[in-house]
């Protein structure tokens, strides 16, 4: 299976079930479009070509093209086969979202998490449980050796003592176990100070730090108790943890709505303050918010992210270069199809903790009893039921996905977005799935733009 696409007078071809991408002149292009295609013999196919195209082409170049797209079928570079064997990955976690606050210092208006406390009680996670989960992530890991744990809320700066606790905590036991356990931190960036920027850059992987983009379109969606917009409070803080932060990584997360649909303006203004690493995700909202996004909006989005592409190499070099983080997609060498076919590993490989110690698929399934995986006060009462749905929501199990040829990069898109929208696990969400896809081949005509340059210089 493969897809073909031309942006920007690049002509592109890609195969599905390896990933590889190839940019081919127009000839190669054109001569896909007949061959080779599901027929009585290759020679027919052949045939067929010539026919079409021999008015257009010599007949010597266009037999030479073929001898050329027959080699890389045989290297299984085009129309590979699908190598997925099923479902064969165990029940080894590898990462953790730990719900370290159930509570948050200000209110975002899209916010999933019900200001913070995911429609229960606010509350903090305390050091006892806090640890028990460590202890759960490094008893359920098998062999894994790299340990991931990302401090979550709500708003994890309102619990940093237990945050530094649990840190020196895990490192300790990681050692102990001989395991590597890295820690990341979500923040909204209000509480941020000199002492505790100190702390997270000398303990952490990543920071995620919290902000919509300009004045105008963060303070009509992300503002304080008091009904005051954030942006204020927030940018110099933010700016400030990035410059202590030196070349360690991070990424300014940000959100778009109905109401600033012309978001690449937001992402630029990031930039211009200095963000190098920026994330402009798209809401998810029930279709009765005044601010959530439908297909009717698809152009004027798709839009949005071709402005990104043409100034992500205009700013190259500049004060304001900045990386989409949806635009950083590895090319080259991709997870094996399937890992690829699971995705994010909800629910297998990655599970969310509450500040009661209760086990869910992940952050954004917390509070859902259905989904309530289990206790890390009683670990062997874990749902094997839930987990095995996870499992399997593969794309090879997902209608929608089994002839999409974005299927391998978006891995059938967000579990949570889909069960949200749909009430299914097995049916994504439609929005998402037609931006990912505008996304992919974004990211695709950078790379080959890149590959491009490189082979000119």
């Amino acid at each position: 299976m493969i897809y073909q696409f031309k942006k920007d007078n690049i002509p592109v071809v890609l195969d599905v079930n390896s990933g590889a991408v190839h940019i081919v002149d127009k000839m190669i292009y054109d001569i896909l479009e007949y061959y080779p295609k599901k027929g009585p013999e290759p020679k027919v196919e052949k045939e067929k070509v010539l026919e079409a195209l021999q008015g257009k082409y010599g007949v010597e170049d266009l037999n030479a093209a073929m001898a050329e797209l027959d080699q890389l079928i045989q290297e299984e570079q085009l129309f590979s086969r699908n190598s997925t064997r099923g479902n064969n990955f165990k029940h080894v976690i590898k990462a953790l979202c730990l719900h370290i606050a159930h509570d948050c210092n200000i209110r975002c208006k899209y916010c999933f998490a019900s200001q913070g406390n995911f429609k229960g009680e606010n509350l903090l996670m305390d050091f006892e449980t806090g640890a028990k989960a460590l202890d759960f992530l490094i008893e359920n890991s098998g062999n894994r050796r790299n340990l991931e744990v990302d401090f979550f809320g709500g708003e994890p700066l309102m619990n940093f003592q237990v945050v530094k606790d649990l840190v020196d905590y895990g490192k300790e036991k990681a050692v102990e176990r001989n395991k590597n356990m890295r820690f990341t931190i979500t923040t909204n960036g209000t509480l941020l100070n000199e002492e505790n920027m100190d702390y997270i850059n000398a303990n952490m992987e990543n920071i995620v730090l919290s902000i919509d983009g300009n004045k105008e379109t963060n303070d009509r969606m992300r503002y304080t108790v008091n009904n005051k917009g954030t942006y204020d409070l927030i940018l110099p803080k933010i700016k400030r943890m990035v410059e202590k932060r030196g070349n360690k990584p991070y990424y300014v997360r940000g959100t778009f709505t109905k109401f600033n649909k012309d978001f690449a303006k937001d992402v630029l203004h990031l930039a211009e303050q200095g963000f190098r690493n920026v994330s402009v995700e798209p809401v998810v909202a029930p279709s009765e918010e005044d601010y959530a996004l439908s297909v009717e909006d698809l152009p004027e989005i798709n839009e949005q992210y071709d402005i990104l592409e043409k100034a992500y190499f205009d700013k190259k070099g500049t004060t304001e270069e900045f990386e989409f983080f949806h635009f950083k997609m590895n090319l080259q060498k991709n997870p094996c199809q399937e890992k690829r076919a699971l995705g994010c590993g909800a629910g297998v490989e990655y599970v969310s903790i509450t500040p009661e110690g209760e086990i869910y698929p992940c952050h954004q399934f917390a509070g859902n009893r259905d989904f309530k995986m289990g206790s890390i006060w009683d670990q062997k009462d874990l749902d094997t039921e839930i987990t095995s749905s996870f499992k399997n929501a593969s794309v090879d199990n997902k209608e929608a996905c089994r002839e999409c040829w974005a299927k391998y990069y978006c891995s059938g898109g967000c579990h949570a977005n889909a069960y949200h929208e749909n009430d299914n696990l097995l049916k994504p969400y439609e929005l998402g799935c037609e931006m990912e896809k505008k996304r992919i081949q974004n990211s695709i005509i950078i790379e080959a733009k890149k590959r491009l340059e490189s082979e000119q210089s």
